[in-house]
């Protein structure tokens, strides 16, 4: 496995095994050069949303990089404030002229029950999703998106989309790394062919200084977050690892010369809960 590696979805897409994050990196100089230090470090696969706030600075250091637009993986992600059919419509070609492309290799619904949708009455998600989903297919048959997707997606919102959906989601990114496994989650997806993307594979920052991860980082010769980040790969999960800082941008991608062995990465699954949790979906405020 390398950089370069790709998983296949559902639709036969090929997505690098690794992405660069960019979740708060913050508009302007820092997301630009964040952006332009990974794809100089040899990343392909981007990742923004529109509430972000940075989908311009990313689409700035995209294109000046100069690597073929067929080269790149970028992945944006629909705000929570746009949640039917036209809103959707209207959300996607903002997030395009923003980022200064023609179409999106990943398209996701950031959040499945927002707070917006909640005041709506105790099942306003369902029919919400179900109309943006159906916008989400529109996009990707005309060939604004290359796949369709789902972030913070549990199963109970999957298996209500299924009731209306043409197309299956793709992926679903969520909250994974040693302290949050989502197990009965992941399964789910792997049975039904949805890409499990982490974001915050280093559980953000928390389990950075658990001497049980320390103890890896000094086995391997490795940092402890390239030990965190290597678990996920072991784990066949597509990691998303975030920073601003060069040397941390580059050593983050360092992490395919090793794996972990069996009893290492059982190790690391002792870890559970020590790190925190993923956010209920159903109960966001936002």
């Amino acid at each position: 496995m390398s950089l370069t590696d790709t998983y296949t979805l559902a639709n036969d897409t090929k997505i690098p095994v690794l992405g660069f994050g960019t979740w708060q990196s913050a508009d302007g100089d820092v997301a630009y050069q964040a952006v332009k230090w990974a794809l100089d470090a040899g990343y392909r696969h981007i990742d923004t949303a529109a509430i972000y706030g940075n989908e311009a600075s990313v689409g700035r250091a995209i294109k000046d990089s100069g690597i073929p637009r067929e080269s790149l993986f970028v992945t944006s992600k629909l705000w929570n404030d746009a949640r039917t059919y036209d809103t959707v419509t209207k959300a996607l070609d903002v997030s395009l002229d923003k980022l200064g492309l023609d179409y999106l290799d990943l398209y996701l619904i950031h959040w499945p029950n927002p707070a917006g949708v909640q005041v709506k009455g105790e099942h306003a998600w369902q029919s919400a999703n179900a109309e943006t989903w159906h916008a989400f297919e529109d996009a990707y048959t005309s060939g604004k998106v290359k796949a369709i997707g789902v972030s913070n997606f549990q199963i109970h919102h999957l298996e209500e989309l299924t009731k209306t959906q043409n197309i299956a989601p793709m992926v679903n990114q969520n909250f994974l790394n040693p302290s949050d496994q989502q197990v009965e989650l992941v399964t789910y997806n792997n049975a039904h062919n949805i890409l499990n993307e982490a974001y915050s594979p280093l559980g953000t920052g928390k389990l950075i200084d658990l001497p049980q991860v320390s103890s890896l980082a000094e086995k391997y010769n490795k940092s402890i977050p390239q030990i965190l980040i290597r678990w996920s790969l072991d784990k066949g999960f597509l990691p998303l690892p975030k920073s601003t800082h060069e040397s941390y941008i580059q050593a983050n991608a360092d992490v395919f010369d090793f794996v972990l062995t069996v009893e290492d990465i059982v190790s690391l699954d002792q870890l559970q809960a020590i790190g925190g949790l993923h956010t209920n979906a159903d109960q966001v405020s936002f």
